[in-house]
């Protein structure tokens, strides 16, 4: 099988791209913008696998997907902007990418005629919940320009399936951290500012909750769902690590060997979601769970960070200049 990979030079999908060159014998296209976040050094060790293949294309660009997509089987759509402080200072950026790029992917591959279009998406969508767990039913709530743009994003591959029949799957992940996640993210940006000697900044009084799921995990859920997941059905993965920034934060610090004098609390960002945490009962239903308990996730992206400054310093200094 031949598959087509939108966003595989960025951090959950170069981790899919590994876990299928690692688990099948498939060929991979990887189709990527590399945009700030993309960078084809995460992918340098796959260079030299005759099964791996690299073009640099924009999904918003028509002409350049239809070009690349023939011949695949499968799109696997990880491919959009997906950092909230950003899509507070740049949402035509969010709207653009997440919105008109899903929607070409989705009209370019209905045209082709592939075989099954997962699309990637975010327990965001659903908003803040106080107590209990969001079920795949569930009503969208975004509360940003990011996760408003995803729920749009979702919603047109759900019409194409709906409309088209487009054999669209879609899969609503929550917060992920491991290797060659971009260092803006919480648990990098901390872990590189802590190696640097620096502080950390803390929104708000650092309560707000998150589901925090290791990437291998997710990659693992997300094969699933594409292979034995049933059409035109959404599936919340989560690892049921609902825990704090402060609660990370603390773990980070125990790790580095930091204390309390490198945390910075800052004002908290507008539209701060409290508590994320969804239901995953219908991909467990699959046969899918979580395999690696926070502590060792936790201590294994540490270590990468740690060991690999030639792949993200470079990055940081990309932020900085911006």
């Amino acid at each position: 099988m031949r598959r087509f990979i939108t966003g595989g030079a960025g951090f959950i999908g170069s981790n899919y791209v590994r876990h299928v060159l690692a688990t099948t014998d498939d060929s991979v296209t990887v189709f990527d913008a590399l945009t700030y976040a993309g960078n084809l050094e995460t992918l340098a060790d796959l260079e030299d696998n005759p099964r791996f293949d690299f073009v640099q294309g924009d999904i918003c660009d028509r002409d350049a997907v239809a070009g690349s997509l023939p011949g695949h089987d499968v799109v696997v759509h990880f491919a959009a902007e997906s950092h909230v402080d950003r899509s507070l200072l740049d949402p035509d950026v969010f709207v653009r990418t997440n919105c008109l790029g899903t929607n070409v992917m989705c009209d370019v591959a209905l045209e082709v005629g592939v075989e099954r279009f997962l699309h990637i998406s975010t327990d965001e969508v659903y908003g803040s919940i106080e107590q209990g767990s969001f079920t795949e039913g569930d009503l969208l709530r975004p509360r940003s320009p990011y996760s408003a743009a995803k729920a749009g994003s979702d919603l047109i591959a759900l019409a194409y399936h709906e409309t088209h029949r487009l054999p669209v799957v879609v899969t609503r992940s929550s917060n992920q951290y491991g290797p060659f996640q971009f260092p803006e993210k919480l648990i990098p940006f901390f872990v590189t500012n802590l190696l640097d000697g620096g502080t950390v900044p803390l929104y708000g009084d650092g309560l707000n909750v998150r589901d925090w799921l290791f990437v291998r995990d997710n990659c693992e859920g997300v094969e699933l769902v594409l292979t034995e997941g049933s059409v035109g059905e959404v599936y919340n993965i989560g690892a049921g690590n609902e825990l704090t920034n402060r609660h990370v934060t603390d773990q980070l610090l125990g790790i580095l060997g930091k204390d309390d004098s490198s945390v910075d609390y800052v004002e908290d960002r507008p539209g701060h979601d409290r508590r994320y945490s969804v239901d995953t009962s219908k991909v467990r239903a699959l046969g899918w769970e979580p395999r690696t308990d926070f502590a060792s996730g936790l201590a294994e992206t540490v270590a990468f960070y740690r060991d690999n400054r030639h792949w993200w310093e470079p990055l940081k200094q990309r932020v900085r200049n911006r």
